[in-house]
């Protein structure tokens, strides 16, 4: 899993590119990326599947801001980002969130 940031001139946001590789994707007919950018919401953020099995998104995300995030897959299978920023603890459960700063 990655995560690329892409700073745009004169402009208070970042595209932020993330990333779930064929081998970390666990075959899976779905993934979402789900977190404070999108009030949690499980169906918000879709991820494309390409044909290498591998599933992206580019989302616009507010810079000077640090965002909690997780991947939905499958829509029963929480799972982290290997490459994120930092790790936060969730205020639901005993598990971390990833955290990109951008």
């Amino acid at each position: 899993m990655s995560m690329k940031k892409k700073y745009i001139k004169n402009s208070k946001l970042c595209k932020v590119t993330f990333r779930v590789p064929k081998e970390a994707s666990m075959n899976a007919k779905s993934i979402s990326i789900v977190g404070d950018f999108n009030n949690w919401s499980i169906k918000d953020n879709p991820m494309k599947k390409l044909k290498s099995g591998e599933f992206t998104l580019e989302l616009d995300l507010e810079t000077k801001k640090e965002y909690q995030f997780r991947y939905l897959i499958d829509e029963k299978i929480w799972e982290n980002d290997w490459a994120a920023d930092k790790y936060v603890r969730s205020e639901y459960g005993n598990c971390e969130n990833s955290v990109v700063v951008v």
